[in-house]
């Protein structure tokens, strides 16, 4: 019976990963998305400002060390910016979302840079930037997300 029913924090990642796509699909039509680790990393280091949302992506089986230490020092970075940062289990679902068609993109770090100034803000993103806060009061500092099945 427990089973059956969704707790509310499932049914919370459920509409976050919605979220997450809009803002992920949005973004890329926008041309603002950054993709790669490397990537990522020099969009950091040259306009930090400029940086939205972080996301960053492994499948559970992954255990690369090099690429924890990288997602360590993005999330500090993240951290010290007040960048809204999460976390997704999910690499295949996120390079068919962002990644070119029937290529294998380096999807482990995704950055959605802010929209012009004369721009609307993302409501998606908005619901992002919100759920991100709420999870740091919890003490939940890189909440995952997961993405719909497409």
């Amino acid at each position: 019976y427990k089973e059956l029913l969704p707790t509310l924090i499932q049914t919370k990642m459920v509409n976050e990963g919605k979220s997450l796509s809009e803002a992920l699909l949005s973004a890329n039509a926008e041309g603002r998305l950054t993709v790669g680790v490397y990537e990522c990393a020099k969009i950091m280091n040259e306009d930090p400002d400029s940086v939205s949302f972080c996301l960053l992506a492994t499948d559970d089986f992954e255990c690369d060390i090099a690429l924890q230490i990288h997602f360590t020092l993005i999330q500090a970075f993240c951290f010290d910016n007040d960048i809204s940062i999460v976390r997704v289990n999910d690499l295949n679902a996120l390079n068919a979302l962002v990644g070119p068609k029937g290529q294998l993109e380096d999807t482990h770090c995704v950055l959605i840079t802010n929209p012009a100034e004369d721009s609307w803000e993302d409501p998606a993103l908005e619901k992002l930037h919100l759920f991100c806060e709420e999870s740091r009061s919890y003490n939940e500092w890189v909440p995952e997300i997961t993405l719909p099945e497409r």
